[in-house]
């Protein structure tokens, strides 16, 4: 092939990928003529009720981040508003979420060196989880999450809840002072610093998380319709929240968070140019992609749940590129990492949202919330003061039993052993190592599993019975013709099958009987370089031994690989193709033991026999 034909090959090949699904890098506003009064209203209703679950949920995942609220309360703003604007799903609400909140909590433990510089790093982290996503967005990179098993994602998240819940006792039992954040990371290190300042548990806050529960789970089983978590909060801050801001009895010194002004919610815009960034984005690339790996991954489960119910088309690299804009937005407006929130689209879609708008007003009314508590702090009132944080840990801990879906554990424990494995496995490395780690190790047993199941092709011995239907070679009966052995192979031959390909065929020619193999490769499927590699040592190993190899039934995907690749020369030495003979010969649909049949004839020739009559079976009435 020439230099310039492959170049022009090449380049039409990649630019038949980009253009296939191309993706929307513009806002998708959508037409505003037919907007009516009705879909404003349903938008409006389902923009309050999210409103009132984003605002303290954001909260909740600061604390759980180990970060200022406003970290949380402005990513929860920002990427509601910026995030729909690119997504497929009308429904999406981005902002920031359990998993990815701990994740950063878990990777700063294990790194505590980094802790004095976060409100440094944390914009730059933010900016290169943005980039990671539109890159894969880009390259079609969501398109890879199916092969991610469920499995994984539900096993993670069982392990987060764990440590979620773990590290949420220490405010609400007020260890915090007591506990070292830097054991805390994993779950023994966890258990360990808990045992170790049990003694000094506080009565005060446990009161305040209890009775801030009780409060919680009584509108859940009465008003179960409500917005229980900012009901609940708001009550347990209006109780116990003026009894901690004047220091009354035995509530003086508990726990609040700090409020925040007009000065903190300034953008942070990264500085991109210091001298040692790279150094930086080195330490959280790993990061990075994890948080970018889940976010993604996150967003599409819950499109797909989603789009299930309403029979929208669903674009998974289009919102992957949503996860990247919305992050691109909150690490400027100064929040940390976005993901999709499946609590909040769902509750989203049940108020009755009919268009993308719906989380824009969300975004909108909590950005209002968010400049009203800034607002508050200028003019002395100082509301989020009044958050006692062992109501919100309490909260916290009760919304982690979510992550836990019993169902879903049941399905994957029963199902097959493979995804038994899996979750158990994954659900062990999120509480031995941290969480940024713990997610590829999941993904990384999984395809270890699959690849298991794929990499072991079906080799079956065949013959010719009596009326000439190809058929399995039968233990109690012999060759037709000792001297040939008709191999048929069945399934994928890509780099992971290569060796077990290699090894069976080893195995068949082990019979001093044999001089001539037929490989069968009509339902042989995804030949790769290591699996042709195999079959070029293969070729040299029978030739050594003064063996022949012909490849019958071979389809025109797996002509072409082997012409390609140059193999196809070293098959056909040997053969004079001037005369007709040739060491392989492709598969006819018409009749697919045509190719068979021809096989065995050069087969006879190489060894220079007419023994047994060639018969191939067709059908009169398709084949006259």
């Amino acid at each position: 092939m020439k230099y310039g034909t492959f170049s022009k090959k090449t380049f039409r090949q990649i630019r038949n990928f980009f253009a296939a699904e191309k993706i929307q890098f513009l806002p998708r506003v959508g037409p505003l003529k037919g907007y009516s009064r009705e879909k404003f209203s349903g938008d409006l209703r389902a923009g309050l009720n999210v409103t009132m679950l984003a605002l303290p949920q954001a909260i909740a995942y600061a604390a759980i981040a180990g970060l200022d609220i406003v970290y949380g309360v402005v990513c929860s703003a920002v990427a509601s508003i910026v995030g729909p604007l690119f997504a497929s799903s009308r429904y999406n609400v981005l902002g920031p979420t359990n998993a990815t909140a701990f994740m950063l909590f878990s990777f700063f433990s294990v790194n505590p060196e980094l802790q004095p510089r976060i409100s440094e790093l944390l914009p730059l982290l933010v900016v290169m989880i943005a980039l990671v996503s539109v890159v894969g967005a880009l390259f079609k990179g969501a398109d890879l999450l199916q092969y991610v098993s469920r499995s994984v994602l539900v096993g993670y998240m069982a392990g987060a809840a764990v440590l979620i819940i773990g590290n949420q006792l220490k405010p609400l039992l007020g260890l915090s002072a007591y506990v070292d954040t830097k054991e805390t990371a994993t779950f023994f290190g966890l258990v360990r610093e808990l045992l170790r300042s049990f003694r000094h548990i506080d009565w005060v806050p446990v009161v305040i998380g209890s009775t801030t529960l009780l409060i919680y789970l009584a509108f859940r089983k009465w008003r179960k319709s409500w917005p229980t978590f900012s009901i609940s909060l708001l009550l347990g801050s209006v109780i116990f929240g003026p009894l901690i801001h004047f220091g009354v009895g035995a509530f003086e010194g508990q726990s609040t968070f700090s409020s925040f002004g007009f000065r903190e919610l300034m953008p942070a815009i990264p500085n991109l140019l210091r001298m040692d960034i790279f150094n930086d984005i080195s330490v959280m690339l790993s990061l990075a992609l994890a948080i970018a790996f889940l976010a993604s991954l996150e967003n599409t489960m819950m499109t797909k749940s989603i789009s299930s119910q309403t029979g929208d088309r669903m674009d998974v690299n289009q919102d992957m590129l949503s996860v990247g804009f919305a992050n691109m937005a909150s690490a400027f407006a100064g929040g940390m990492p976005a993901s999709g929130s499946l609590t909040r689209t769902m509750l989203n879609y049940n108020s009755g949202a009919r268009t993308r708008a719906s989380p824009v007003i969300a975004g909108i009314l909590t950005l209002m919330l968010v400049i009203l508590l800034a607002w508050s702090k200028e003019i002395g009132l100082n509301l989020i003061d009044y958050i006692p944080k062992a109501a919100l840990a309490v909260l916290v801990i009760a919304i982690s039993f979510s992550l836990f879906n019993l169902h879903q554990i049941r399905i994957c424990l029963r199902s097959t052993s493979d995804d038994a494995v899996v979750i158990v496995f994954t659900f062990l490395a999120t509480l031995l190592a941290p969480l940024h780690v713990a997610i590829f190790i999941g993904v990384a047993i999984s395809i270890t599993l699959f690849l298991r199941k794929a990499s072991k092709p079906h080799l079956t011995e065949y013959e010719f019975n009596e009326v000439g239907e190809l058929r399995e070679m039968g233990e109690k009966r012999k060759r037709p013709i000792p001297a040939i052995s008709i191999v048929h192979v069945e399934g994928d031959l890509f780099f992971g099958a290569a060796e077990l390909f290699r090894t069976q065929i080893q195995r068949t020619v082990v019979d001093p009987a044999i001089k001539v193999i037929i490989l069968r490769l009509k339902n042989a499927r995804h030949l790769d370089a290591t699996s042709v590699m195999a079959l070029e040592d293969m070729i040299h190993f029978m030739r050594k031994n003064d063996l022949h190899l012909i490849i019958s039934g071979a389809t025109k995907d797996v002509y072409k690989v082997l012409k390609r690749s140059g193999i196809l020369e070293t098959l056909q030495e040997g053969a004079n193709r001037e005369a007709g003979e040739s060491n392989i010969f492709l598969t006819m649909p018409s009749n697919p033991n045509i190719s068979t049949r021809d096989a065995l004839k050069r087969a006879q020739q190489l060894l220079g026999t007419t023994k047994a009559e060639v018969r191939i079976f067709y059908d009169p009435g398709k084949h006259p």
